[in-house]
Formats: C-alpha cells, structure tokens, sequence
C-alpha cells in the first residue's frame, strides 16, 4: 500500500473564496476502474465557484477542482487504456482536481497527445469539451449549416474564444458578446464574425440587424439571469437556447408559454457531465478536440497563471470577470 502526501484545496463550508483552504492529504493506491495522477496544471472554471459559493449544493469537506493534465503514476486494476507513465488530461467528476497528486476514475482521463502541453491540456480540457458538445451536439432543429448565424455569450472567455475558433472552422458566422471593447476585440480576432459589447449595446437589436430581422438559429448562453430574456429575442421562429451556465445567476422561473409567443422556441439546459458519460463518448469527443488542437484550427489562450496557493485571488478574478481565455492553477 503506498501512502503519498499531497498539497491540495479545500473548502470545509460553502461560501466566498475565504474558504478556500491549502491543506495536505494523504493519496493512497488506485482501486479497480482508478488511476493516480500527479498533476502538472490545473484547470480553473466558473463550476469551480458554483460548487464553492453553494449554487451547486456539494457535500462538505470539499475537495474542489473539475480539469488537470499529469502523469498517470499508477493503474488500478481494469483500465486498459492508461498505462504508467502516460501524459494525461481530464475534465471530470468528481471534484479533485485542485492538488498535487490524486486517484480518480480512470474513464474521463485521456492519453493527452506529445503535441499538446501540460498547461493547455489542463486549460482546455472541460471547456474545450464543452465548444465540442455545443456545436457539434447540441443544435437547432434542422442542423447547422456553413453561413448561419448563432450568437455566444462571453465570447472572450475560455469556453468562449475556443467557440468563435471552432465555429469559424465549421463555416458558421458567430456573433459574440462580451462586456468591453478589448474583449470584443479578441473574439473578433479569434474568429468570431461579429461582436457585441452588451455594456454600451442593445444586443439584441444588434443581432436583429446584423441578421436582417431573421434572428439566428440557436443562441449559447453561459451568463444566465441578465442575459436569459433577450437571448429569447435574439432567435427566429423554432430557434433554440442553449443554456449551459450562470456566471450572472440562475435563470429565474418563467412561464411555457413565452416561448410560443416569441416564435415556438426551444429551450435546453445542457451540462458536460451527461455528454462524457461513457469512455468511449469522452474519448471520441477529446479526439475530436484533440484534431482541432493539433491542426492549429484552435489555439487554447491561457489568460492567467495562478500558483496553487494563489487560489483565492484566481477565484476573485474569475468571479469579477477580470479574466479571458483560460485560466491555470500552476504546480
């Protein structure tokens, strides 16, 4: 039985980023279906803080932390498909990232390619993951097609710059937002078509003129609460919102029935988690990803770097929306 000590993040109450804690556990040896993992770096993202500020209610003590990249140091009995040794990266349940050294289930990890370094493995993994299943997964009815229109929210963010890129691949003209001008900027510069900066902007009377009227197709909206009733305006007839987030706050309760007055719309509530499911939908999505990567289609931005035990100011940036692109816990 090997006994190993690890540094890691832990919040014992849910609340602000006080409660976060650099503590030191103990690592043991992997059971069946599990790795151990020592990681290199450390993704940050904003289900960090929901779980964290109690939106998402976790059981406490807490472990927090959703994406790394590492070395695999040991193989539970069952997994095939890491070995010793192999560079590897995940997004996935349940909580642990934030640390030096853990044991997980093995089936969210994937061999992280030469090409592709610890840092942007580590960034790029849960939001890279979640640009997957958005635009390739979760679309209106009737498909996407090259030369529609879809509007992102936070364009400028981690999830949001590997969006613009990935859709600006795929032919589709994507209209971002995003909260300045500078911001608005980077996303024009990573592919987006259009950009909107929603402090100084009607964004939906500009997405009715930049569309002719038509509004578009599906709108991707991580923000939530402020940005929930106008992205129901920004769509045409049969449209569809894609929620998958609420760095504003919580959609509040609303009636059915708005939908069949703003145009038979749908409406979904997507989270990764239910996408990477099984080994085999994790690992074809990461090689989708990984292709993308590789290919230079997507670059992955790294925006910040914080030490591990510089989680609290990486949270207050986070929360703040001082960021873009990603953010990394580094070791």
């Amino acid at each position: 039985m090997t006994s190993i000590t690890s540094k890691a993040v832990r919040i014992d109450q849910q609340g602000g980023p006080e409660q976060l804690k650099l503590v030191e556990v103990t690592v043991g040896d992997p059971r069946p279906g599990e790795i151990r993992i020592r990681h290199r770096a450390i993704g940050l993202n904003f289900i960090d803080v929901y779980q964290r500020d109690g939106l998402y209610p976790m059981p406490v003590p807490l472990q927090l932390g959703m994406e790394a990249a590492g070395v695999v140091e040991a193989v539970g009995e069952g997994v095939t498909h890491l070995q010793v040794g192999d560079r590897a990266a995940y997004a996935s349940q349940p909580p642990g990232s934030y640390c030096e050294v853990r044991v997980m289930p093995a089936k969210c990890v994937c061999k992280l390619p030469d090409a592709i370094s610890f840092e942007t493995g580590a960034a790029m993994m849960l939001k890279g993951l979640t640009a997957q299943y958005l635009l390739k997964k979760t679309l209106p009815q009737g498909g996407l097609q090259a030369g529609d229109f879809v509007l992102f929210h936070a364009a400028a963010g981690g999830v949001g710059l590997i969006a613009c890129q990935w859709a600006r691949a795929l032919g589709l003209q994507l209209i971002g937002t995003a909260g300045s001008d500078a911001k608005c900027a980077l996303a024009l510069q990573n592919g987006a078509a259009f950009a909107i900066n929603y402090s100084t902007q009607d964004f939906a009377a500009r997405v009715k003129e930049i569309t002719g009227g038509q509004g578009v197709k599906v709108v991707y909206d991580s923000v939530g609460k402020d940005t929930f009733e106008k992205s129901l305006d920004c769509l045409r007839p049969f449209g569809l919102l894609a929620s998958f987030g609420n760095a504003s706050g919580p959609v509040p309760p609303f009636a059915p029935g708005i939908l069949a007055a703003k145009g038979s719309l749908y409406i979904t509530r997507q989270t990764l988690f239910h996408h990477i499911a099984t080994r085999e939908s994790t690992q074809a999505m990461a090689d989708d990803l990984f292709a993308m990567v590789s290919s230079g289609q997507v670059k992955i931005h790294i925006g910040q770097r914080f030490a591990l035990a510089e989680v609290r100011q990486a949270h207050i940036a986070l929360e703040a929306r001082k960021t873009t692109g990603c953010t990394i816990l580094t070791l």
